[in-house]
């Protein structure tokens, strides 16, 4: 059964405005959180849409028409041409993994031809030390850059950085959560999403989490229905 997450809390946009005493006290209570978006690129080509094969198998057609004939004897000259050893037969690998047939989300040989993210399942920040599906994510204390901030999120879960490569030191989005009435005990947070992929593994030792899964963009969307809209606006797969 899948369960939703929220980051803990819903969020707000903050506006704004001239320095005051009040809000100077906000964005002091206001904490820093570094969150990585981990993705697998696709491994095999994306199968191509039916309208777009449906156009392409139009266009060739259309070309034939006008394509240019050669002599015959032309075109058997290809057939008197040695076949040396160096042929081999070659078996495509299959599109469907066994991790597709039994559903297996902690495996990385799923889904083949889609983008996956990583999402983690454990206490995380402003959830009340409920456990929650969320993003590796650490709050920014006394690192160099929020970049930095990012890395050793992605650290502390998968250990060694050496099969990862950050695109960019920027930021690829943010989030500003604010506290729900009912939850004025924690404090106002700016999250922001830093873009990270798997580069020539096929594995790794996820740690600090009770569970985690590898999810393709839309079952993604799912885990967080209350931010659907904005992560699927920042998400292009």
């Amino acid at each position: 059964m899948l369960k939703t997450a929220s980051f803990g809390r819903c969020f707000m946009v903050r506006t704004q405005g001239f320095s005051t005493s009040a809000a100077s006290q906000s964005s002091i209570d206001e904490k820093i959180l570094a969150s990585v978006l981990f993705e697998r690129l696709p491994v095999v080509v994306p199968k191509i849409d039916p309208v777009v094969y449906a156009f392409q198998e139009f266009s060739f057609r259309w070309q034939q028409q006008f394509r240019r004939e050669y002599p015959e004897a032309f075109l058997k000259k290809a057939d008197t041409r040695g076949k040396g050893d160096y042929q081999i037969d070659y078996t495509p690998a299959p599109r469907i993994t066994e991790a597709d047939k039994s559903n297996d989300k902690r495996s990385l040989q799923r889904a083949l031809d889609r983008r996956l993210y990583l999402l983690l399942y454990g206490s995380a920040y402003g959830s009340n030390g409920k456990p929650v599906w969320h993003f590796p994510e650490k709050v920014y204390e006394s690192e160099q850059s929020l970049r930095k901030c990012a890395e050793s999120a992605l650290k502390s879960v998968v250990g060694d950085l050496s099969h990862t490569y950050f695109v960019g030191n920027a930021p690829m989005g943010h989030l500003i959560v604010r506290p729900s009435e009912n939850d004025q005990a924690n404090q106002s947070l700016k999250r922001f999403f830093f873009k990270s992929q798997v580069i020539a593994t096929n594995k790794f030792d996820i740690g600090t989490c009770e569970d985690f899964v590898w999810v393709t963009k839309d079952e993604l969307l799912e885990y967080f229905p209350q931010h659907a809209e904005y992560l699927n606006k920042m998400i292009i797969s």
